[in-house]
């Protein structure tokens, strides 16, 4: 009896010192777990990681919606900013580095701002593209299908277009004036008789059928720097496209509709001033590409003067309009004076 109570006290002892082992090796455990990099496999911390187009992406555990954090690049700096014609004033305070004001009937100059000076001229191209197909005379009825070659690979911009969309030709036309439409410009392009090369051949002859000698083009869209011009030659080929009762049109319609499939997709015209009612516009331009700045070019009545403007370069998306607007109320107000800047020599300019 002795023996067995014996046993069993030594047993008790075991038992507790194994209970107080196990209750330190627990803590022990719980304490490392706490203490633990929280960059294990099953974290739920979000890590950052680089992406191709600049931002940084963070990415997080299953089931915690990802979110992207964009770091803003520098801007980056116009050919007009390079060159200084930004530091050139004028009476107007314009914030166009490039601009030049005609009557279009007396070829009189209102306003005159490095009108010489060649920079890029971003979609104003799609001006000349326009008249090449509308003085070509080819079918506007037939179907044109957008391949992957009329997909922008210069700059990288997005379009409602997908290849493989077949449109008529009179309708990439009207998309590409007054949308911009890049791949129904350089659909136009590629599909005209000859080939791509053969219709931008025939945009610089042209160019220097008109006198256009300061301007050249490498393609259809303006998405290349190198499609350069003057505003006085840009003020050349306004005038000649609004002869042309087609082009006047599809550039200042507020809006159109194509049929793509199944949908119908609503374009807008890229130039607010076509919907403003004190605005009278028989053609007009937008465009921008980072080389070029803010540009738009139009023909347009005002105070019973049909007048050709051209602004390049300009500071902001809205600068432009706001420089036409500063225009008009001067021209409204009485104003006859030339207000004239002393032209940037062309070869001072910076070459694309």
């Amino acid at each position: 009896m002795q023996f067995a109570t014996l046993v069993f006290w030594k047993n008790l002892r075991a038992i507790r010192l194994g209970v107080i082992l196990v209750a330190m090796f627990g803590l022990s455990w719980i304490h490392a777990a706490t203490d633990r990099p929280q960059t294990q496999k099953n974290s739920r911390v979000a890590k950052p990681i680089g992406t191709s187009d600049g931002t940084r992406k963070v990415v997080k555990a299953r089931g915690v919606k990802p979110a992207t954090l964009r770091v803003s690049a520098p801007p980056k700096p116009s050919f007009g900013h390079i060159a200084g014609l930004h530091g050139v004033l004028d009476p107007l305070s314009l914030k166009s580095s490039v601009a030049l004001v005609i009557d279009q009937e007396t070829h009189e100059v209102l306003v005159s701002k490095n009108d010489q000076a060649v920079l890029p001229i971003a979609s104003i191209t799609k001006l000349m593209t326009g008249v090449i197909i509308s003085q070509a005379d080819l079918p506007m009825d037939e179907m044109l299908t957008l391949t992957q070659d009329d997909v922008d690979t210069e700059k990288g911009s997005s379009s409602r277009l997908r290849v493989g969309t077949t449109l008529t030709r009179g309708e990439l036309l009207h998309l590409a004036l007054m949308s911009s439409e890049n791949r129904a410009a350089h659909a136009l392009g590629r599909t005209f008789p000859g080939g791509l090369a053969a219709f931008v051949a025939l945009m610089n002859a042209k160019a220097q059928m008109l006198g256009m000698a300061a301007t050249r083009y490498v393609e259809p869209t303006g998405l290349s720097s190198k499609n350069q011009s003057s505003a006085k030659d840009l003020a050349t080929l306004v005038n000649a496209a609004h002869a042309d009762p087609t082009l006047r049109e599809f550039s200042t319609s507020a809006g159109y509709q194509v049929a793509v499939g199944r949908k119908t997709l609503q374009f807008n015209n890229t130039n607010r001033l076509v919907k403003n009612p004190s605005w009278d516009i028989g053609l007009q331009k937008t465009g921008y590409i980072s080389e070029a700045g803010q540009c738009l070019v139009m023909q347009t009545k005002i105070a019973g003067r049909k007048l050709i403007m051209v602004f390049l370069d300009s500071a902001g998306k809205l600068s432009r309009l706001g420089d036409a607007e500063r225009v008009r109320r001067w021209v409204e107000s009485g104003g006859v004076a030339v207000q004239k800047v002393k032209a940037v020599d062309p070869s001072k300019t910076v070459d694309g």
